[in-house]
């Protein structure tokens, strides 16, 4: 994708060109498959005209926000925020706003290639015996892949070359954003919440809202069921403090690690490593007895008394709506350290597109090898990012027997930890295109008996932000069988589906410019044109965006 670069006149406070020498990101090669932290990715970002430098004074109490998220809509560049009001801080936003950005945070360039990791993960997940020199090949290059992927130290840390105690401590400092107007006040979203089993010291990784308190306090917000939250209740039985380290502004891969849930048995760093192809790099806290991406722009350390918590929220979240508030664990920091001209590193929640939502369109590649491991007949499946990304899932299935396309839902609602929220899913058969709206709606529209084909679970454990629920933490799930039916699923014949020879196609194909059609092409036609506005204005707006 390219954007169009227009004059510093025109473009007002706006530069595309990088710092001077000594700045955060000065110019320097950077390839897909070499980065090792947030800097490497933007610089990487700034050679494929895909980074956006704003100079003018934005501030990060509601407006900041506002402008990344209108851009983020336009499919527009990631954003760094050189001039943020109340901080000397940098504030780089909407860097993984496109499929294209998280590919490239993978070292890929195609998000096809995202199957390959997922293929590896799959072998680990449910290892067997290889059947031929082949499957030995592949398991030997897992397990070296593993190797590779072990975490190693750094003993010059940049992370450490500020370091600050005592008075000099302020959270105040730090840009925290504040997105929606209803929102209880500033937050870390994209930091990683670094914790420690204190019965076995096997450390837990992962990315939780935190909200300022004070100076010098955040209440951080997760679910009970997180390792966060497990750690807490240990410590709490033990009669301790939880330790708590808070990394933020590390490369967007560790991010990814940290918040996937993990379908193997792996520890989140060693999962990052398999991610990136290397070791994460990784140095003692100052204070705790944590252990952090040596390369992180800001590293919060604090602990946590269980039982001292205080209210946290509301805020704006992923379905749309205001959360409510919850009373949460309150962190006391006492050591804040830092790189040198440090880059703060974050997002926000809503509706989609947000930047969650095209990390779960990547995943859903990654996952995809694995589900057919698990469910053999699911060809492919789909996770819309209108529904989303997780509401609802379009299964596609090889089908061979009446009753498969109920028993694949049930199994595709069990396979993964991430498909326990998932309300709806369609399942189709295979020569459906799963991606393409308007086969599927003719697949439901032409295939359905709402008598027959419709599966209701009622009262399952669900998520408490769903408002639709009748009773928040317990709702219904719908399964929709839209595939060909056969055999006992129907009482009477069907018309055979309409088609024509290949023949006849070859013939029409080889005739098209004597026709006189050649101008009209074979490319797939503008959705406008069969009512698809939305769909074609936001393939407009990102065309303008273009040049």
């Amino acid at each position: 994708m390219r954007h169009s670069k227009q004059s510093q006149a025109e473009e007002g406070a706006v530069a595309t060109s990088s710092t001077e020498a000594g700045g955060p990101i000065a110019p320097t090669p950077a390839k897909p498959g070499r980065q090792r932290d947030l800097r490497d990715f933007l610089r990487l970002l700034e050679q494929r005209g895909q980074l956006r430098r704003i100079t003018a004074p934005v501030d990060p109490d509601l407006e900041l926000a506002a402008i990344a998220d209108r851009v983020l809509g336009l499919g527009g560049p990631a954003l760094l925020f050189e001039n943020v009001i109340g901080s000397s801080m940098p504030v780089a936003v909407n860097l993984l706003g496109t499929v294209e950005r998280v590919v490239w945070s993978m070292g890929m360039e195609r998000p096809e290639e995202l199957e390959g990791l997922g293929e590896r993960l799959a072998l680990l997940q449910q290892p067997r015996p290889p059947k031929g020199l082949g499957e030995l090949k592949t398991f030997a290059g897992v397990l070296w892949d593993l190797v590779k992927a072990r975490p190693d130290r750094d003993l010059t840390p940049p992370c450490h070359q500020v370091v600050l105690k005592g008075e000099q401590l302020n959270l105040e400092a730090l840009p925290l954003l504040r997105p929606w107007p209803g929102d209880a006040g500033g937050v870390i979203t994209l930091g990683l919440v670094i914790t420690k089993d204190p019965e076995t010291g096997v450390p837990n990784v992962g990315v939780y809202r935190l909200q300022k308190q004070s100076a010098t306090t955040m209440t951080v917000h997760w679910l009970s069921v997180r390792g966060g939250a497990r750690h807490l209740r240990k410590a709490a039985a033990m009669g301790k403090k939880l330790e708590i380290a808070i990394a933020i502004g590390v490369h967007p891969l560790l991010i990814m690690a940290a918040a996937t849930p993990i379908p193997v048995q792996l520890s989140e760093w060693l999962f990052a490593g398999l991610y990136a192809g290397e070791g994460v790099r990784l140095v003692k806290c100052k204070t705790l007895n944590l252990e952090v991406p040596s390369h992180s722009e800001i590293v919060l350390e604090g602990t946590i008394t269980p039982g001292e918590q205080l209210a946290d929220g509301p805020f704006g979240d992923h379905m749309g709506f205001y959360g409510n508030a919850e009373e949460s664990p309150l962190v006391r920091f006492h050591c804040i350290t830092h790189r040198r001209d440090p880059v703060f590193l974050t997002t926000f929640s809503g509706r989609p597109p947000k930047e969650e939502a095209m990390l779960a369109i990547a995943l859903n590649r990654i996952y995809t090898p694995i589900l057919r491991q698990q469910i053999p007949e699911i060809v492919d499946f789909f996770l819309p990012m209108e529904a989303l990304s997780y509401k609802l899932a379009v299964i596609a299935i090889d089908k061979a027997y009446p009753g498969q396309a109920k028993r694949a839902a049930m199994a595709f609602w069990s396979a993964l930890p991430q498909f326990t929220y998932t309300k709806f899913v369609v399942v189709v058969d295979k020569s459906i295109n799963i991606r393409d709206p308007r086969q599927v709606i003719w697949a439901i529209s032409a295939q359905v008996d709402p008598q027959r084909d419709l599966f209701v679970l009622e009262d399952t454990p669900f998520d408490s932000l769903d408002f639709a629920s009748e009773r928040l933490g317990l709702g219904g799930r719908l399964a929709i069988d839209a595939t060909t039916k056969i055999g006992p699923e129907k009482r009477h014949d069907w018309g055979e589906p309409l088609s024509r020879p290949a023949d006849l196609e070859a013939r029409v194909d080889g005739r098209w410019a004597e026709l006189g059609l050649a101008d009209l092409g074979q490319e797939e036609p503008d959705p406008a044109l069969f009512g698809y506005t939305l769909e074609a204005l936001l393939a407009r707006l990102a065309a303008t965006v273009k040049g």
